[in-house]
């Protein structure tokens, strides 16, 4: 099968287009014949290896899996012996943390895979998991978003924010946006009640106070938190000084300030799956590259603040 390949860290020059062996299915997994995936900050920071204390996981000196890539949607080809609730012909979105999606065919847990629903597209469905997993537990699992509350995102027209927006509208909270002011009419539609441009007011001097304070931009210092919120929850960072820091002092802090790794399951899944399917939670698809053009898919988002998200296609013919 084919397939985009690493050997060393690096950037997406590094990506290359092999043939590999088709995987063996294991008892608790499926194989899924990809349909499309999506890319994320978390993959180019897997391809160079970076922070460096990340390799302990993906490998010390080159990495460990030569398959990148987590997000994906597609048609499940074969189960595992011990697979109860997906049979193959199953349309299914999902993600595989630890890489393995940009390829013909992926190998992935059944636990963290969904049905997709009726009426949805590969595309869309592809664009989900990782941002929005994290945009749902970061709100209701660390946040613990409550009706009536005021958020603030930092953040908020990117993959993880603009979703984040939507579930917070959709959980009942006063929506403060943070974004540049060409994305603000944008997170507007999507339900943000106001409106924070960052190259117009630096948010390192907002005084304003909220709930919850959700940084899906990574750039918040720890007296940001401390300062316009009775919570936070750090869903990324921008440098591993500033990771450092905030959890330094938070310890020593009694503004209450949640960092997490995002965790894949099927019922979180779902839960986003019933709401793209009432309309309530859309995927904002800003570019899509197809399939021989993923090492340029990871190196737009790594290079630009895209809108939404970016999804690339294995046959053209596949959007639905």
């Amino acid at each position: 099968m084919k397939a985009f390949i690493k050997t060393k860290y690096g950037g997406p020059e590094v990506l290359h287009l092999g043939d590999v062996e088709k995987p063996q299915v294991k008892e608790d997994h499926l194989l899924v014949k990809v349909a499309a995936n999506s890319v994320n900050p978390a993959d180019w920071h897997i391809l160079r290896g970076k922070p460096s204390v990340a390799r302990l996981s993906f490998g010390l000196l080159k990495p460990k899996n030569k398959i990148l890539g987590a997000d994906f949607a597609g048609i499940v080809e074969e189960t595992g012996s011990s697979v109860k609730h997906f049979k193959p012909g199953d349309r299914v979105f999902g993600e595989t943390l630890m890489g393995g999606a940009f390829a013909e065919y992926a190998l992935v847990p059944e636990n963290t895979c969904a049905i997709m629903p009726e009426g949805t597209g590969f595309p869309e469905m592809a664009c989900i998991p990782i941002a929005g997993i994290t945009a749902l537990q970061a709100l209701v699992e660390h946040g613990e978003l409550r009706k009536g509350e005021t958020v603030l995102i930092n953040g908020a027209s990117g993959g993880v924010g603009h979703l984040t927006v939507q579930l917070a509208k959709l959980w009942g909270a006063e929506v403060t946006a943070v974004c540049s002011v060409k994305n603000a009419s944008f997170v507007q539609s999507l339900g943000a009640a106001k409106v924070i441009a960052y190259d117009k007011e630096n948010i390192h001097q907002h005084r304003e106070r909220y709930n919850l304070v959700v940084d899906a931009y990574g750039n918040l210092a720890h007296t940001d938190f401390r300062r316009m919120g009775e919570r936070g929850v750090v869903v990324g960072f921008t440098t591993l000084s500033h990771m450092l820091s905030v959890l330094t002092k938070r310890n020593f802090s009694k503004t209450p300030i949640s960092i997490f790794t995002t965790r894949a399951n099927t019922k979180d899944l779902e839960t986003l799956a019933f709401l793209v399917q009432d309309g309530s939670l859309k995927v904002h698809i800003c570019k899509t590259f197809t399939w021989k053009e993923i090492p340029e898919a990871v190196s737009y988002i790594e290079n630009t603040h895209p809108r939404g998200k970016v999804a690339m296609l294995w046959e053209p013919g596949q959007a639905q």
